[in-house]
This record gives structure tokens, sequence and C-alpha cells, in this order.
């Protein structure tokens, strides 16, 4: 009879040999499967941390926004024939972007570099660089800003005419009102004094003369009034100190010196400003009508060389052929030179009273200068049929 040690060795050896057939080692099979796709896996998670790492280390060196949370729009500018360097660097100087020369690289592999607009952007510190690369390739490009040029001799109404062509605004009715009443830019002094002194009575516009002629940079979506108001604002520029003190020598308001240089202006080029400056302060001396045929036209909006009895005749405050010395305002907007030249006439024109001009041929506008009235009636004889064969070219 076995003993019970006997039993629990045999006990002992037939578990052990169902363990090895059914437990430790039947698990050990599926371990030696599944061992591989774990060590993938582990590898897998580790290369992703990796690259996750260097990937934020990248957004946030080279990609991310400079401000994620700023949604100010700020102005870029592409200007036509810029390279892709210029503007990367350009992007990055304003701080737009945070490295340029990954942003160029960027633009290049994605072959972008070549489809960048010229153009004005507005551009947030929020946006990525990839936005940022979309807007420049594939954005309108339209310009935030837009250059003007004021033209001597050019009339308020014809600078109105001018920025509605332009687009600038689609009525000009209220650059018009502005420009009649001064409503808005009373805070030139010299806006303040025309209406204290009560000369915008009879003037078609309070403001003629005093659009500085010049070339200016304005927002495209810049309003009536502060267009006027940069004009007014060079007008400030231009009639310096020392003319001022010229005017007071003169005896003369700055509006009369505008007013004669409005005159001048639409008189003669500016080879003989100074001699026509002579003529009309000579006259002026004298007592006599100014006669300048540029006031009747500033009334008619005709400009006749040859001018009618009728155009003579009319009623008006601007007609020289009947008021008394100046017309009620400046009939153009003049250049420096013509300001300088009312203010600065030819002395040696002026010590010989010379009194009378006109035209040679309106094609040139070389002028003929007289002392007398025999003289000139003389070169009017001369000279007439010209200015008539001028006028039936243009159908007056």
């Amino acid at each position: 009879m076995r003993n019970n040690y006997d039993r629990e060795r045999d006990y002992d050896h037939e578990s052990l040999r169902d363990e090895r057939e059914y437990g430790f080692y039947w698990y050990s099979g599926l371990w030696r499967l599944f061992r591989p796709l774990l060590v993938f896996a582990t590898a897998l998670l580790i290369v992703f941390g990796i690259v996750s790492a260097v990937w934020n280390a990248i957004d946030e060196a080279f990609l991310s926004p400079i401000a994620p949370e700023d949604q100010t729009e700020i102005a870029f500018s592409v200007e036509s024939g810029n390279s892709l360097t210029r503007v990367s660097n350009n992007l990055e100087a304003q701080g737009l972007i945070k490295n340029s020369t990954f942003f160029k690289y960027y633009c290049d592999f994605a072959g972008l570099g070549q489809k960048i607009q010229a153009g004005d952007y507005l551009i947030k510190k929020s946006m990525d660089v990839f936005e940022i690369a979309d807007l420049l390739t594939t954005g309108d490009g339209q310009p935030l800003t837009m250059d003007i040029t004021i033209i001597p001799g050019d009339t308020i109404e014809e600078v109105a005419a001018y920025l509605k062509g332009l687009g600038v605004f689609t009525d000009e009715t209220e650059f018009l009102n502005i420009c009649r009443t001064g409503e808005g830019v009373t805070d030139y002094y010299y806006v303040d004094d025309l209406l204290r002194a009560g000369t915008s009575e009879g003037r078609r516009y309070l403001l003629e003369g005093y659009l500085a002629p010049n070339t200016y940079e304005i927002y495209t979506n810049a309003t009536p009034l502060s267009i006027i108001r940069k004009l007014l604002s060079q007008t400030d520029k231009v009639f310096h100190p020392d003319w001022q003190m010229r005017a007071d020598e003169l005896d003369m308001t700055m509006d009369e010196v505008l007013i004669l240089a409005s005159m001048i202006e639409k008189e003669a080029k500016k080879a003989d400003f100074a001699k026509v400056s002579a003529v009309f302060h000579n006259r002026l001396e004298q007592n006599m009508k100014l006669e300048s045929d540029p006031t009747i036209h500033y009334v008619t909006g005709e400009r006749r060389m040859s001018l009618r009895s009728s155009d003579l005749a009319v009623s008006s405050p601007y007609n020289t052929y009947r008021v008394n010395g100046l017309p009620a305002g400046p009939i153009c907007n003049p250049s420096p030179e013509a300001i300088n030249a009312a203010l600065y006439p030819d002395e040696s024109y002026v010590a010989e009273d010379y009194l009378f001009f006109c035209s040679k041929n309106p094609e040139s506008g070389e002028l003929h200068f007289s002392r007398t009235l025999s003289d000139h009636e003389r070169a009017v004889e001369i000279y007439a049929p010209l200015w008539q064969a001028y006028d039936a070219e243009r159908g007056m």
C-alpha cells in the first residue's frame, strides 16, 4: 500500500504535466505571437512621440501665429517686382511671421513663390504661415491707398469730377458742398478768416484756390472731408511765413494773393507768370479794370479766345470787365509758382508800366505785352484771326 508521500509525489508530476500541456506553456504561445506586435506598437508610440515633439517645436518656432488672439488688421504691401525674399523679410520685419527663411522655403516647396500678387493686404497676427501664404497668392490684392494728382489751374469742380472718375467717390455732392461752405474745415485759420470777413458772399466756392495742387496718397475709402483736409493742410505748408510777410508788404491778404495767383495761372505759362503779374499790379495801382478773359471763362464754363459781347456783359462778381479790382474769389487752384509771381511781379515790367497783354498763338501760349492801348490794339488786330480760327476748330 502507497503512503501519502508517494501520492503527493505522483500528484505533483501529474499536475506538472497538465500545467505544461494546458497551463503556462499554452499562454507562452500567445506571448510569442503577440510580442512582435507589442514591440511594434511601442516603437510606433515612441516614434510618434518624437515626431510630435519635433512638429510642436517646428510649429512653435516657424508655423504658428505670432499672436493667436490678436485680430488687429495690419496693412501689408507687396510692390510690383518684389522678390519672394523681399516679401518674406518684410513680413518678418512687420511682425507677421516668425521666420522669413522658413516662409520663403515653404512657398518655394509648395510652388507658391511665383504666385504672390502685388497689392495691399490686411493681415492679422492671428494668422499662421499657411493662411498668410494663401492670402498673398489667392487674395485680390486690392490697394488700400492710391495716388491722386491735383493739377495747377484745376477748378474745384474739375477736381471733383477727377476724383469721381477715379472712383474715390460715386457722388461729388458732399465734396462740392464742403468746398462751397467750408463746413468741417473752419479750424483752418484762413477759412475762418474768410467766413469772418464775409467774403463768402458772391463766391461760387469758399475753398476755391485753397486746394493745393500736388500729388497725394489717400486711402481708397477716404471721405470727401478727409481729402479736402489733406489738400488744405498742404496749403498751410505752401503759403509759408515769408510769403505772408511779403503779402503784408504789398498790403494784400492771403485771399487776395490767391485770387491774383489764380488769374495768373490761367492767363500764362510759367515763363510769363511774373510779367502777367506785373501787368495786373500796374492796372490795380492805376485803378483800371483787370479785364481778364479767364474770369469770364470761370462764369460761362467756355474757354473762348474771342469773347462775345454777351460774354463781356455777363453779370457776375467774377467778371473783371465789369467789376473794379479783383474778382470775388480765385478762379482755380494756383501753383506755388503762380503764387510767388503774384507776390513778386517782374520789376522791370512794373517799372516800365506795362498795362496790356494778349495771346499771340493759342497753341503755343506765347503772349504779347504792350505798354499803351494803341500798341495793344494793333497786336489784337494781328492776332485776333488766330483766336477766331482756334475757336472755330473747337466748335465755338
